[in-house]
């Protein structure tokens, strides 16, 4: 059975989602750092598997695409901070 209640959940959170994403990258454009394009696409990526979710799985979501597709979003999350606060090198030479 379709919960409509559980559609509507999760269109917001997609909603949600992709509005950080769009947030995230208007601080990319301005700063120029990748930190805030990795936090973009990563909820870029959340978004569209959450409106994937809903729009053709009606809920099944125990397989493991989604969970892969999670892993990525997050690991992109991961990434920026690790990237973030690694040393820098020097360009200069």
């Amino acid at each position: 059975m379709i919960d409509p209640l559980n559609d509507l959940l999760s269109g917001a959170i997609a909603m949600a989602s992709l509005t950080i994403a769009l947030f995230f990258i208007r601080f990319w454009r301005s700063s120029a750092d990748r930190f805030f394009l990795w936090f973009a696409l990563s909820f870029a990526i959340q978004g569209a598997h959450r409106l994937y979710a809903v729009l053709r799985d009606q809920g099944g979501e125990d397989s493991p695409l989604h969970y892969l597709i999670r892993l990525l979003a997050y690991g992109l999350i991961l990434w920026a901070i690790l990237e973030k606060n690694l040393p820098q090198k020097d360009k200069r030479r």
